[in-house]
This record gives C-alpha cells, structure tokens and sequence, in this order.
C-alpha cells in the first residue's frame, strides 16, 4: 500500500479500510528503517494517522503545514513522496527535520520548538494581506511544545485574528518524558462539543444588532451558555484567548481525526484541535519504555528494539554522576532543566533528590531567570541544558544572571558539532556569544578528570555566572599536563624553544596535540597546550608565546569573534609579536551529516592543520 503513495493526492481516494492497512505499513516501515539508522521513532510511530488525516484534508504545498517539532515528520516525509530512509540523517540522505531544500511539503526547518505557532500565525496573516483567503495554514505542535511561551504568545495573538489557522495539538502527555506542570494537567480535563459553538452562532444571528435590550438578551444567553459549558467542559484556557476548540479527538481514529480537520478547516478562523495520541504507538518495545516510549534510537535490533552496540561512557554520564556527589556534600545545590531531564545527565539527581530538580517544560528563558531567583534566594542554580538551546535564552543569561551577578553554572551539553541532527542542533554559537557577556566564567574541558573539576570549581563562583561546555557522545582517553604555564596546560612537547604553539580547546586538545606531532615531524619544533577555563584569558598566555613565532588556535565553535581571536586581540594589547592562525567553525548553517565529515569540511583534523601551518611559516 506505501509504495503507491507518491504524494498526498494519492490518500484521497483510499478506503478507511485501506488507511488502516496504509497505517500498519507505516508503522513497520518506521520500525525496520530507523532501526537501522538511528531517529526519532517513537515521536512518529505516534502520528501516523494524524499525518494521514491532515494530507486527506488539507492540500499540501497550497495549504501550508508546519510541524512543531520537526522530529514528527517522518510520516509526512513518506507521505510526501521520500520512501528512501535508507541514509535518513547521513549526508545526502533525508534529514531528521522537515527541510526546503528537500520538498515544496516543508516549510520550517528549525527543529527548536515552541515556534511553529508563530510561523502560522505570520504565514496565515500573509495569505490574508495577499488576498488568499482559500489558503489555509496548519501547525501541528505536540503538547510539551505548548509549554514554551513562544507558543502561548503566539495563541494570544491568534486568538485576536480570523485568518484560517487551524492548530492541531499532539497531545501524548509528553515531549521526551511526560510532560510537567499546570498545562499538562489542564489538557488532561478538556472535553468538549462543537454544538455549543453552533449555538453561539445561532445565538449572534438570532440577537445581535437588534436593539438594546436584544442585544442585552444575547449577552444574558452567551454569559448562560459559557457558565453551563464551564460545568460540563473544561477548555476555559483557550476560548478566554478567543480561541474555536475541538476535542479532544482520538488520534488513532481515522474518521475521528477526519472530521474534526474537515470542522476546523470549514470554520475558516483560528481553531484549535486537540488530539489524543501515543507515542510509540504500534511497537512493544517503545510503549513498555517508561523513560520517553523510544523518542530518540541509536541503531537498534527492531525485534528487541535494543541497542546493537552499547554505547561508550559519556560526558553526560560524567556530569550526572558529579553534580549527584556535589549534591550529597552541599544542600544548597539544585538543578534546573528545559524539559530534558534525562538528556542532561540529571534524572539521577531527580531520583535522589526530587525537590531540588526543576523542569520548567520548554522554557529556557524561565529557568534562566528563575535560577537568578534561586541564586537570590540563597542556592547555587545548576541549568543543564543543550548548548544550542542556550541561544533562546541570552537576553535573561546577560540582564537577569550576569547584570544581577548572580552565582549561576549553565552545563552545556552538546557543545560544539554535533552533526546528524543538522543545522538547529550544532552547538557552536555559545562561546562567541558568551565571552560578550560581562563578568562571566567558561570553561571547556578536555577529558573526564577537566570536567569533574570545572563542575566543582564553578560552583564555588557565587558572584557570576559560569559556563562549562562539553561535547556529545563519549569521552576520551586522559590528556594530563606536562607542566602548566600560569592557568594554561602544556600537553605535548617538542624541541627546547618552540617556533609554533597549538592551542587546542575543550574536545580539540586531542587534535592540537596531533596537529603538534605532525608539525614537529616537519623538524619545527612545537609545543601542544590547552586550558579548561578559557575566558577571561587565562593567565599566563603572555609566558606562553612570548617567543613563539606563529600560535595556532583550534575550537569547535565560530572562528569569527570567537576565543583564538579573544586570545590574539588580548596578546597583541600587551605587545606580543608572534603571528596567530585561527581555526574553527565557519560562520554558516552546517547541514546534517557525520561529526567527522564535518570536521574533515573545514579542516580541523590534524592534518589539514599541520599542513596550514607549515604552509604558513613557509611563506613567512
């Protein structure tokens, strides 16, 4: 039944019986090829019909559709003529997020969520200016997303306007893990029927503009009609915004779901359709998982749904387990996450300590400034987030924690490439933006032992904030230092008085130290160093260089404005000759593909840098 699917025209003119047959392939599909590749599944294995329905409804690219967050496309990539998964997040293969560059059916490629809202929302008021009153524009946003307040601005601003918005709530009581607080619990009462909107109609028509005591017999009739709504439903939080509701609809009834879009779609202003799914839906190893129903899979066995290699310990391991010591030893030690409590490393403290481990939802800057509050208050806020999700929340790092001087630590996770998960995921904006940042502390370790002590040293800060950013995936082998030169670490050695010095940052101390061989083996002599707080300038940058006729400077964030070029600026202030070479990440979008290949793309292996740098001196 897939392959006769080579666009959604191809869905409408399918039997409900063949949908579900339609479904089932999907599900296995799923199951078989992200086995083999690694993804998000259980997210997809969740909206099949869902997906379904919205393309039997909704005329797709005339009708836009935006998903909120990406990684719930994958139904609507197969849906839209993209059946080869083979080489799903691999270089030249399908993204794991929608993507222009792939389809005229994807519209945002950011993967960041709490933002799909406010696409609608502007795209729809676009179609309205240009008189495409037919058009009709639809985001599909899961229930955790709705925890951002990008979203909640964004149906405030909806509830306001009447073009043709139809806002589609996935609602699986989670966004990795189950979703927290206020909003999941009043998701849980909505129910509702359309026939009390009916009425409102009858009742504007039959009352409205008719005089004033008629209008005040409207007014009377509406104020019973909401007080006896509000006895038997409970979606008060959205018709207060002005908002149409439908729901809540069950997800895996294809007539259901159909009915409610075709509803939303003939009402023509913003409505809102909630949907009951589940994650995971169709496979028994993803629904037993307790943790997050098998969000995200490296490659796995499909019949078990375990892993076929187990993975190496990592740098998130490493941080669970110290901030779980630093917490046993100081009461005073609490942890703030956005919605990804195990992702970070911090469930083990959640387990040991659940009053002191806040998750927000996805809402990094209300942890930022919330943790402010709790610095304030007399804690030291640990926020453990992915250091691309830090960029939503600068504005309250610089007003909030660093102009309050504020006694703050962000852990980083995923600092620097990060690679499959494509553009919005590289971590590589963080130190650029940071050292701007009056007053703040950044450290970036290069092997376990760096990071344990980075942890611990930041949390004796209690005057600003501190930063200690560290990569995905495993750890590697110890770097111990030679010797130090003031705060900086020399690794590696060659020769008496070295011409060139390979300054290797955080995860690429280990390629300055290879970079540094291979120079030396040229007959130059070299010397490969690295710190683990890297801003302010380390003291004893000055000693360092001082006779050092070229210094070299490789980190896995922006080479423009980033710390080699801090370092440069700082050396050549305090009258320090040696010439500097910077490598980095380019200022550009990295599309999806391996964190090799993406190392190899801009020259930061060892090779391409020993050869620069030779190259360099050659021509000096």
């Amino acid at each position: 039944m897939l392959e006769r699917i080579g666009s959604p025209a191809d869905l409408r003119g399918l039997t409900y019986e063949e949908l579900a047959e339609l479904a089932a392939e999907i599900r296995t599909f799923l199951v078989d090829n992200v086995s083999r590749t690694g993804g998000h599944l259980g997210p997809n294995l969740g909206v099949v019909e869902l997906t379904i329905g919205i393309h039997r409804v909704f005329h797709s690219p005339h009708d836009s559709i935006v998903f909120d967050t990406g990684h719930q496309a994958y139904v609507h990539k197969l849906l839209t003529g993209r059946q080869n998964f083979s080489t799903l997040r691999r270089r030249g293969g399908l993204s794991g997020y929608p993507d222009r560059q792939e389809s005229v059916h994807d519209i945002v490629e950011n993967s960041h969520a709490s933002t799909a809202l406010s696409w609608a929302a502007g795209i729809a008021r676009g179609h309205t200016l240009r008189g495409e009153s037919a058009r009709s524009t639809v985001a599909v946003i899961g229930d955790g997303a709705l925890t951002g307040g990008m979203a909640w601005e964004a149906l405030n601003s909806l509830g306001a306007s009447r073009d043709r918005v139809v806002v589609v709530i996935n609602d699986n009581g989670r966004s990795y893990a189950p979703t927290i607080g206020g909003l999941a619990r009043k998701l849980d009462g909505i129910r509702t029927d359309r026939r009390y909107e009916d009425f409102l109609g009858w009742g504007k028509r039959t009352f409205e503009r008719r005089g004033r005591l008629r209008n005040f017999t409207y007014q009377t009739v509406m104020h019973a009609k909401r007080a006896l709504k509000g006895l038997l439903t409970d979606d008060g939080v959205f018709s207060d915004l002005g908002l149409k509701y439908i729901g809540p609809i069950d997800g895996h009834d294809q007539r259901q779901v159909e009915r409610a879009l075709r509803q939303a779609h003939e009402f023509g202003e913003p409505v809102i359709v909630h949907v009951l799914t589940d994650k995971g839906r169709g496979y028994s190893p993803a629904e037993q998982d307790v943790a997050d129903r098998f969000h995200a899979v490296g490659k796995i066995h499909p019949e078990t749904g375990l892993p076929i290699e187990r993975s190496r310990f990592g740098w998130t391991s490493v941080f669970a387990d110290e901030i779980l010591a630093a917490a046993e030893e100081r009461p005073d030690v609490v942890a703030l996450t956005a919605a990804m409590l195990a992702p970070v490393g911090l469930q083990p403290l959640a387990d040991a300590y659940p009053d002191r481990v806040i998750d927000v939802g996805i809402a990094e800057q209300h942890a930022v400034t919330s943790a402010a509050g709790l610095a304030y208050a007399g804690l030291h806020p640990v926020v453990a987030v992915y250091a691309t999700f830090l960029n939503r929340a600068f504005d309250q790092v610089l007003m909030d924690v660093a102009l309050h001087r504020a006694g703050v630590t962000f852990m980083l996770d995923r600092a620097g490439i990060t690679g499959d998960d494509g553009p919005s995921h590289n971590g590589m904006w963080d130190m650029a933006l940071l050292r701007h940042v009056p007053g703040l502390r950044l450290a970036a370790p290069r092997d376990e032992a760096t990071l344990r002590q980075a942890f611990r040293e930041a949390l004796d800060v209690d005057d600003a904030p501190t930063v200690v950013r560290y990569p995905k995936g495993a750890v590697g082998e110890p770097l111990p230092a030679a010797r130090t030169v003031g705060d900086l670490e020399v690794l590696a050695e060659h020769g008496d008085g070295p011409r060139v010095i390979v300054i290797g940052l955080g995860s690429m101390a280990a390629t300055a130290i290879a970079a540094a061989d291979k120079i030396a083996a040229e007959g130059i002599d070299t010397l490969a160093a690295t710190a683990t707080w890297v801003h302010p300038v380390p003291a004893g940058l000055e000693e360092l260089v001082r006779d050092a006729e070229l210094v070299v400077t490789v980190e896995d964030g922006l080479t423009d404005a980033g710390l080699g070029e801090e370092w440069a600026s700082y050396a050549r202030l305090h009258g320090l000759t040696a010439a500097w070479a910077h490598h980095g990440v380019r200022r550009e979008f990295l599309q999806h593909a391996s964190r090799a290949q993406l190392i190899d793309d801009m020259g930061l292996d060892p090779s391409a840098i020993a050869a620069g740098t030779i190259a360099q001196l050659d021509a000096r």
